[in-house]
């Protein structure tokens, strides 16, 4: 199904939110957790799968969901829609410091792999399926890079990315080496392989992963300079050292 059209507007700096215009009969999906607010008139339900094709039967759709849960996210999701006379809003609110960004897929081919913990929410009629790294010994061990998001269709979809931004075009042939979990997003034409770091003494006394993620163009990659699995890391480190103090004194 062609993905509805919809207007939106992104508030703030660090912390945002994605205020959505819904006109009489529009909808947008999103993942659970995500909901800031609504105006009256917008009907808010849980859904099965992402609601992107109707006409599949029951086992369709149960493919459709179960794929998700390969993604380690819900069979469900939740589609809010304007059931009003008149022009609603509704807004969706990042997770933690970043930026929220809009992929206008009819200008991406049609087609986006991004992070499982990117997707915020989109249009209704955007897909959400999964894309399988090549390498799947390597993904494994890869840490977030094994199993990733792929969005497809005409409509928006908004992403959210950790800390600072940085989107970069990849001419043809010419690669960057990252690590995996500051992979954001990229366009279907950039060629995505996991690779082991080079050697043991980099992998246990280098402060990094075991992995990193070498993209190749031609195409498009978003990244991020803070991703949660770090922001993670990095509040229980310190909540560790808190404790440590509180027991000696």
């Amino acid at each position: 199904m062609n993905a509805h059209e919809i207007d939106y507007h992104i508030y703030g700096n660090d912390m945002q939110f994605v205020e959505i215009e819904l006109d009489p009969g529009e909808s947008v999906v999103a993942e659970a957790g995500a909901f800031m607010m609504m105006e009256d008139g917008i009907n808010m339900e849980t859904i099965f799968g992402d609601g992107s094709n109707e006409r599949k039967g029951f086992v369709g759709k149960l493919w459709g969901a179960g794929k998700r849960l390969l993604t380690g996210e819900s069979l469900f999701m939740t589609l809010f829609s304007n059931e009003h006379q008149g022009k609603q809003k509704v807004s969706f609110a990042a997770p933690y410091p970043g930026a929220i960004v809009p992929m206008d897929l009819s200008e991406l081919d049609g087609r986006i792999i991004c992070q499982k913990e990117a997707f915020l929410c989109a249009a209704k009629g955007v897909s959400l399926g999964i894309a399988f790294q090549r390498k799947l010994g390597a993904g494994f061990f890869g840490g977030e890079g094994f199993i990733m998001q792929k969005l497809e269709g005409d409509g928006v979809a908004f992403l959210h990315a950790g800390g600072t931004l940085y989107e970069r075009e990849l001419r043809p042939g010419e690669g960057i080496r990252v690590d995996t979990g500051c992979l954001v997003a990229l366009t279907q034409g950039v060629e995505y392989n996991i690779e082991f770091v080079g050697g043991v003494k980099s992998a246990f006394f280098g402060g990094e992963g075991f992995f990193f993620a070498t993209l190749r163009g031609p195409g498009k990659v978003w990244l991020q300079s803070l991703p949660f699995s770090r922001l993670a890391d990095r509040l229980i480190s310190a909540s560790g050292i808190r404790n440590e103090m509180n027991d000696d004194e």
